[in-house]
């Protein structure tokens, strides 16, 4: 893949119209200023980011934070954050799943939402199987349609805002409001804005699938892919929010789950609510799950190719060099939580974001041991304060996070204890190769 491919991979999977689909969420958490948030979320992961490219250079394999950490720390240390991840990488296809269903039945009510769950994972699991190309070429197609889409609602926004529609009018009240910003605040609505973010990781687990074996373009793809994606969250979010001018918060699920498409009939009418909302459910449905699966596949290979799961999972096809039984598992995997979740999607959200933001602390952990402790490397900037600043961010983010997915998470990291003390006791537990940067 080159870095134009990756970067598009990066960016279909982050989903530039992501606050879609939870901008009521985060409207509600950040007192109506989404933007703001968005703009805090793309500063704690800029330096998660920078983590992401030095650890992809020094060590350019599939993986992602479960190879940085097991060998940039120790394999114990690996294994516990590839455990903590696989919980954002199997349930990310399943939430995806279980809101496109739900998006989609609004608008075809006679469809049941575990049809249409079915219906994903089935063209998903067809797509991946036929080999990454196939993935990168559709994935382009994909994010073509997607930022028409915004394009229309930016424009037909603007348009509205111009006209006054609403009471509409340009302010900066989304990214300031005096008397509303708090600490607490902020970072309680990061912890859902963050959701939408997540997927720029995804670009370190096809290291090996990269043009040239170059180990520098999944590191350039990945602060690419952030900052591109960051811009477009910021510009629709804003012009979103403007169009519901002194608002801090809409009341009841059904206002705040369908808050984007009411205010995109306000821009431009029902065709326009209507084709946003097609839109997103085909974006996370389809192109986002479509990576998802991927990225989640590849971190499964890479870890039963360590032992670190059975080896089963660890196959590549010999002709479409593909490891099509990992993705056979998380298509099941995804089809029987998918249709168990059906209708809950805070949970599932709230249990994604923990499993990657516990990853991440590690990841910043394994930057500073590797390049620091183990290299004397004295880029300090890059190598201590960057980790530290990301590490703080996150771990900021995740003591403001729900009681719900705190508990599910900490309970979710003791059965990959049990798991790994398992492996210990049987002898399963090898070190991992460290190879040379």
């Amino acid at each position: 893949m080159r870095l134009s491919d990756l970067i598009i991979y990066g960016l279909v999977f982050m989903v530039p119209i992501a606050p879609f689909a939870i901008f009521g969420v985060v409207f509600n958490g950040s007192k109506g200023m989404v933007p703001l948030t968005y703009l805090i979320g793309l500063v704690a992961m800029f330096f998660t980011a920078l983590s992401y490219r030095e650890m992809s250079r020094a060590f350019p394999i599939a993986g992602s934070v479960y190879a940085y950490a097991g060998r940039g720390i120790n394999d114990k240390v690996g294994f516990i954050a590839g455990w903590g991840i696989l919980l954002d990488y199997l349930l990310i296809p399943t939430l995806l799943y279980v809101m496109s269903a739900a998006a989609l039945t609004s608008l075809v009510p006679g469809v049941p939402q575990w049809l249409w769950v079915v219906v994903f994972v089935v063209v998903n699991s067809v797509v991946n199987f036929f080999g990454i190309e196939s993935t990168a070429r559709l994935n382009k197609y994909f994010l073509l349609g997607e930022l028409v889409v915004l394009a229309l609602f930016v424009g037909f926004g603007v348009a509205a805002i111009v006209a006054g529609k609403n009471g509409a009018h340009f302010s900066l009240d989304p990214f300031y409001r005096h008397g509303l910003v708090t600490p607490g605040l902020i970072f309680g609505a990061l912890s859902i804005a963050v959701l939408s973010f997540l997927g720029f990781d995804g670009i370190s687990t096809l290291s090996e699938e990269v043009e040239g074996g170059d180990r520098r373009l999944v590191g350039k793809a990945t602060m690419y892919a952030l900052v591109a994606v960051a811009v477009l969250f910021v510009v629709q979010t804003y012009v979103a929010a403007l169009l519901v001018p002194g608002k801090t918060g809409f009341k009841g699920d059904d206002a705040t789950n369908s808050a984007f498409y009411d205010i995109a009939a306000i821009a431009g009418g029902h065709w326009l609510k209507t084709t946003i909302a097609v839109a997103s459910a085909l974006a996370t449905g389809v192109a986002n799950s479509l990576v998802a699966q991927a990225a989640t596949s590849r971190l499964l290979y890479s870890m039963a190719r360590d032992r670190k799961l059975p080896a089963f999972l660890g196959h590549v096809h010999p002709k479409r060099k593909v490891p099509q039984r990992a993705i056979m598992f998380v298509a099941v995997v995804s089809l029987v939580l998918g249709l168990c979740f059906v209708g809950q999607v805070d949970l599932l959200s709230s249990l994604v974001n923990f499993g990657a933001l516990f990853s991440f602390l590690l990841l910043h952990a394994s930057v500073f041991t590797h390049f620091v402790l183990r290299n004397r490397s004295r880029r300090y900037g890059l190598h201590i304060a960057a980790p530290l600043i990301g590490f703080v961010i996150i771990g900021s983010v995740l003591w403001n996070m729900d009681d719900r997915a705190r508990i599910s998470g900490v309970i979710w990291l003791a059965v990959g204890g049990c798991v790994l003390l398992y492996y210990r006791l049987s002898g399963r537990g090898a070190n991992l190769e460290l190879e040379n940067t």
